[in-house]
C-alpha cells in the first residue's frame, strides 16, 4: 500500500469496460492488503517478510453464463484485456440458469464496517519491534523446564480493505486489520521429543496476550508431552479439547453448505427439520460481532448478513446459501456468499457460536471415566455422503476421571450423525474466536492405538 490506489475508480472502470466488451451483468472485487510477517529461531532472526499487493476479480455475465478474470494490473488497456477476456471466456461458458446478480431491492443497506470496530487504530509495529516480540516469546519458551529447543516463533501483522461493485447499483467497503504471535516448543531429546503449540489472533494488537505468556503456553504444552505412548483399542468416550472442538461444529456446517445440498453430496441431506444436535443446543451465526474476525457488513454479492440460528434448540432450521444455491433449491440466500478475486460466489459461514454447557472441561474428564481426551488431531477421512469420520489424534488418557499420561499416534473413528447427537458441552469456549465451540465429549468412538 505504499502508493494509496482509488478502488472505487477502479472498479467502476471494471464494471465500464465490462459493459463495452458485450457483459450483461457484472461485479468486481478489488483486495488492496499488505503484512508484515518476523520469525526468530535460536535468538536468530529467521525470517522477515513484507508484502504488499492489490489484486481485483471481475466476473462477467453473459445471459446465463459467467466466467471470472483476475489480475493486478491497473493500466487502462490491460482492464480492457481483461473484460474482453472474460467476456469471451463466458460465451463458450457452460448455461447455468441459477446465475445472475441480486436484485437491486434486496441489496444490503449497510455498505461499510463502521459499527464493528475490525480495524486497530494504532500504529502497526515496526519490524524491529515485532522481532523483539518473537524473541521474548522463544525466551520464555525456552525458560520452561524440559523444554531442548523451539521450533518457531513467529509475530506478524497484516491489513487488508476489501472492495466490492457491481452492474445492479451495489457499491460497498471495509477494512480489516490481524495482529498474530505464535511458539512451537520442543521438549524432550532424540526419539522421545515432543512438540505443541501456542498461539492467538486478534484484530487490535492490544488483545493478544503477552509474549511472555504465549511463550510460556507453549513450552508447558510441550513439557506436558514428554513420555507419550499409544492407547488401547477400543470404544471410549472421547473429550475434544475446546482448540480442537471446533473442527465438529466445522464438519456439520461443511454438510449445511448449500453447494454440497444442491449436489445431494452431504450426510445431512434431507434433515431439514430434523434432530441434528442434542437438545437445548443450538448453533448460532452471529456476522455482526464487533472485533471478531469472522464479521463482515455484506456477503459477497452485496446482500444483507443475515445470521440467526443454523440449529435450534437441536434441530436443523437452514442451510448456508449464496444466491446460485438458493435458487437451485428453490430458497433464498441466506447473505452467506463469500468471494475472492480467483473465484465466484460460494457459500460460507461468518461466525459461529454453539451452546455452552453447564459443566467445566474438567468436570467432563472426571464424568468420562475411562477414554481419551484429545488437544491436536492431524488429517481426515471425512465421507460427504454418509458422515463416516476417521482422524489421527494425540492427547492424554484418562483413568477413573483423571490424566494419567499423554497419548498419541490413534486413530478416532465413528459416524458424524449419531456423534454430533451425542454432544455434551463445557463452558470453556473463548469469547474472541469466530467460532466460540467449548470442549466437547463424545461417547463410545473407536480408537485404533496399540
Amino acid at each position: 500500500m505504499t502508493e494509496p490506489v482509488d478502488l472505487p475508480a477502479l472498479a467502476e472502470n471494471l464494471l465500464d469496460v465490462a459493459k463495452r466488451a458485450g457483459a450483461d451483468a457484472a461485479d468486481v472485487i478489488v483486495v488492496d492488503a499488505a503484512s508484515t510477517s518476523v520469525g526468530v529461531r535460536a535468538g536468530q532472526l529467521e525470517e522477515a517478510e513484507r508484502a504488499e499487493s492489490l489484486e481485483y476479480g471481475l466476473r462477467v455475465l453473459v445471459g446465463p453464463r459467467q466466467a471470472i478474470v483476475s489480475a493486478s494490473d491497473q493500466r487502462v488497456a490491460t482492464l480492457a484485456e481483461v473484460a474482453e477476456r472474460a467476456v469471451a471466456m463466458a460465451r463458450l461458458a457452460p448455461e447455468d440458469a441459477s446465475l445472475g446478480l441480486a436484485d437491486t431491492a434486496s441489496l444490503s443497506a449497510v455498505r461499510d464496517a463502521s459499527a464493528l470496530d475490525l480495524v486497530d487504530p494504532d500504529p502497526d509495529p515496526t519490524a524491529a519491534e515485532l522481532e523483539e516480540i518473537a524473541r521474548i516469546a522463544e525466551s520464555h519458551a525456552l525458560a520452561v523446564e524440559g523444554v531442548s529447543q523451539v521450533q518457531s516463533a513467529s509475530v506478524g501483522v497484516m491489513r487488508k480493505h476489501v472492495f466490492l461493485a457491481a452492474s445492479n447499483g451495489f457499491v460497498g467497503s471495509y477494512s480489516r486489520s490481524s495482529h498474530g504471535l505464535s511458539a512451537v516448543a520442543i521438549a524432550g531429546e532424540g526419539l522421545g521429543m515432543e512438540r505443541d503449540y501456542f498461539g492467538e489472533s486478534r484484530i487490535h494488537r492490544h488483545d493478544l496476550p503477552s509474549a511472555e505468556e504465549v511463550g510460556r503456553m507453549a513450552g508447558e504444552r510441550a513439557v506436558e508431552r514428554l513420555g507419550s505412548r499409544k492407547p488401547p483399542t477400543g470404544a471410549f468416550p472421547v473429550l475434544y479439547d475446546e482448540r480442537v472442538a471446533s473442527s465438529l461444529v466445522g464438519h456439520l456446517l461443511a454438510a449445511v453448505n448449500g453447494t454440497a445440498i444442491s449436489r445431494g453430496a452431504s450426510w445431512l441431506r434431507g434433515s431439514m427439520g430434523a434432530e441434528v444436535l442434542p437438545s437445548g443446543m443450538s448453533v448460532l451465526e452471529e456476522p455482526a460481532r464487533p472485533r471478531i474476525a469472522g464479521s463482515r457488513p455484506f456477503d459477497g454479492e452485496g446482500l444483507p448478513c443475515i445470521g440467526g440460528p443454523i440449529v435450534d434448540d437441536g434441530v436443523l432450521t437452514r442451510w448456508l446459501l449464496d444466491l446460485g444455491t438458493a435458487r437451485k433449491l428453490g430458497l433464498a440466500s441466506t447473505g452467506n456468499a463469500a468471494r475472492g478475486v480467483g473465484g465466484p460466489p460460494s457459500p460460507s459461514p461468518s461466525n459461529i457460536a454453539l451452546t455452552p454447557g453447564r459443566f467445566s472441561r474438567e468436570d467432563l474428564i472426571a464424568q468420562m471415566g475411562t477414554g481419551l481426551f484429545v488437544t491436536s488431531m492431524i488429517g481426515a477421512s471425512i465421507n460427504p455422503n454418509t458422515g463416516d469420520y476417521s482422524r489421527g489424534a494425540s492427547g492424554f488418557w484418562v483413568e477413573n476421571g483423571e490424566i494419567t499420561h499423554p497419548v498419541s499416534e490413534c486413530t478416532i473413528a465413528g459416524n458424524l450423525n449419531g456423534m454430533l447427537k451425542s454432544l455434551i458441552a463445557a463452558n470453556d469456549g473463548r469469547a474472541h474466536l469466530s467460532r466460540v465451540v467449548p470442549s466437547l465429549l463424545v461417547e463410545g468412538l473407536t480408537i485404533a492405538g496399540a
